[in-house]
């Protein structure tokens, strides 16, 4: 069974330090570890990574993030191995810097206004 994988771009491989700077700009290097971390999952049976960013539905966008990848050390066997939807897909697991885990125990206002990236 594949299992597919929703790996948000920014803050998650992109470093996006730099905050939005539109769509096609990726000024920011990858968050350590990041490219190995995908390339690695690329070799594993049963897991389909999609990337999935804001970028994803912007003019321009996904070729900018296929290309940052190239840039930072995909091949490009690598990258025609990823998917690139522009709506958020189904995943059976998404990994993603703005998100809260739900456990079954809805997050309080007070939560959710102290909420932090891993990077802040």
């Amino acid at each position: 069974m594949t299992r597919p994988i929703c790996i948000d771009f920014d803050g998650v491989i992109h470093g996006y330090q730099s905050r939005w700077q539109g769509a096609t700009n990726l000024p920011d290097p990858p968050v350590p570890g990041a490219i190995e971390w995908l390339q690695q999952l690329l070799t594993e049976d049963g897991i389909a990574p999609m990337i999935y960013s804001s970028r994803s539905k912007e003019p321009g966008g996904i070729d900018a993030m296929r290309a940052w990848l190239l840039l930072h050390g995909l091949t490009f066997a690598q990258l025609e191995q990823l998917h690139f939807p522009t709506q958020k897909p189904s995943a059976f697991l998404t990994i993603d810097d703005r998100a809260w885990c739900f456990t079954g125990k809805f997050p309080t206002a007070e939560q959710i206004r102290n909420f932090r990236t891993w990077q802040q």
